[in-house]
């Protein structure tokens, strides 16, 4: 964490808690629920200084930077350290010169978690996302079925498209559309749930553990409409299939609505059970491709509107045809933009985001997480098939390990995605990974010279 000033020392006697433990943790959640670029952007240099009486103060690296985070993930950030420790109940900011391991006196005022946030607070009760609604959806010939089977499904829930399974890689849109489903019903009086496959596989286990699976089962059956997002997160846990497959027949019964989100068809669901499958099938079945041209410059334009930024249309037009990935993408760098906007403090021309963008954006890659891996294998002298297995192997740990560690750093691939890859792994032990190599490589010139090796070969 770094020394501080005597003036600031005070603010840093803490309760008996391992606050950098605590931020690295919270860190983990946030990425997952965040895009790449808005995690780089804004969360890189953060910390937090001190929990004293159940407040955080958390160390910027900017006034402009507190500004924002405050602006756009304050609730993020509080509900993430609040389900991560019950000492926390409000957050403040200060903003940190780490050179000169110096405060300045800059604190934003407390938000406390009692409060009413209703306008941005993700709701306790049911994880829906305010600003996830069918207004601020853009639809374009890319989506269009997928946002007419959602507004269909608002207008007879439990009767038509009844479950609605929503697919696609990951940021082109499911997310918002499955939400805004949620969030239209939540205004008409249904009683909603929005779970991601990991939160609601969490609870199971822990209802098992406590001695608490009826309530467990009883309150996931009180609810009208319930959300499941990446359920593909499912595969390989079979326990947590069969509670699904029950809470699913109930519900459909008593013709209460189910939604799902996958990043693949329900047929091509590898350890899923086929039963479960069949009840994914039985509905309605639609996919999200990749957005066209004419859609990202669509979603531009939104995007920008609604963070009052200005865009040419020629910039709309360079970033539509340059930026071919997803929806994330895209907002990323409409941030990157914003920010320099608001830097300079004036509209960017067009050879100025051509700069920008050629600057913060990453080469794409074309090389699959399959590719890794036998490259790997091959170096190591073992067969690519047993990084799959559950294995302890010496010989196949390390190597599986070191392929963790390369996703992840070179090609940014998410924790959870990297253990579903990888056998289906859960998402932890992909972190452990990655961490104990990171540790490693501080001391293991041997490991330094293994990977750079590694990577001449993927080139």
């Amino acid at each position: 964490m770094g020394s501080v000033t005597q003036t600031s020392r005070s603010i840093v006697q803490t309760e008996k808690v391992d606050v950098k433990s605590l931020w690295d943790n919270a860190l983990v959640n946030i990425e997952l629920s965040v895009t790449a670029a808005n995690f780089k952007t804004w969360f890189r240099d953060t910390h937090i200084v001190s929990l004293e009486d159940g407040t955080i103060t958390l160390g910027v690296p900017s006034v402009f930077v507190r500004d924002w985070i405050s602006d756009k993930f304050q609730s993020l950030i509080l509900k993430t350290l609040m389900e991560l420790s019950p000492h926390v109940r409000s957050i403040e900011y200060a903003v940190v010169q780490r050179s000169s391991k110096k405060f300045e006196s800059t604190k934003t005022q407390t938000v406390n978690a009692s409060l009413p946030l209703e306008e941005y607070y993700i709701n306790k009760n049911d994880n829906l996302n305010p600003k996830y609604t069918f207004d601020t959806f853009v639809v374009g010939p890319f989506n269009q079925l997928a946002h007419a089977a959602a507004r269909t499904v608002v207008e007879k829930p439990g009767i038509t498209y009844n479950p609605l399974f929503i697919y696609g890689k990951t940021g082109h849109g499911k997310t918002h559309l499955i939400q805004a489903v949620g969030n239209h019903l939540k205004r008409v009086g249904k009683k909603v749930f929005y779970v991601t496959s990991e939160r609601f596989t969490i609870d199971y286990f822990n209802s098992l553990q406590n001695g608490t699976a009826n309530n467990f089962k009883d309150r996931y059956r009180q609810y009208d409409v319930l959300i499941m997002d990446d359920v593909q997160f499912l595969s390989n846990k079979e326990k947590t299939q069969e509670e699904l497959f029950h809470l699913f027949n109930a519900m459909h019964d008593n013709n209460k609505q189910i939604v799902f989100s996958s990043d693949v068809h329900p047929s091509l669901m590898s350890g899923m059970e086929e039963r479960l499958q069949s009840r994914f099938n039985q509905g309605m079945i639609v996919d999200i491709p990749a957005p066209d041209v004419e859609s990202r410059a669509a979603i531009l334009r939104a995007k920008a509107s609604q963070a009052d930024i200005t865009l040419t249309d020629e910039v709309v037009a360079y970033l539509g045809d340059t930026i071919e990935g997803n929806i994330r993408e895209l907002e990323g760098a409409l941030n990157t933009i914003m920010c320099q906007s608001q830097l300079s403090g004036r509209a960017l021309a067009l050879d100025e985001v051509v700069t920008l963008i050629k600057n913060s954006t990453r080469p794409r890659k074309s090389l699959a997480v399959s590719d890794v891996v036998d490259k790997v294998a091959q170096y190591f002298d073992v067969d690519p098939s047993s990084i799959y297995e559950k294995t302890r192997r010496k010989e196949v740990v390390k190597p599986r390990q070191l392929i963790m560690y390369i996703l992840r750093e070179d090609f940014k691939v998410s924790y959870p995605a990297i253990g579903q890859k990888l056998g289906g792994r859960d998402h932890t032990t992909v972190i452990h990974s990655c961490e104990k190599i990171k540790r490693e490589l501080e001391k293991d010139q041997d490991l330094e010279e293994e990977i750079a090796q590694v990577r001449a070969m993927l080139k």
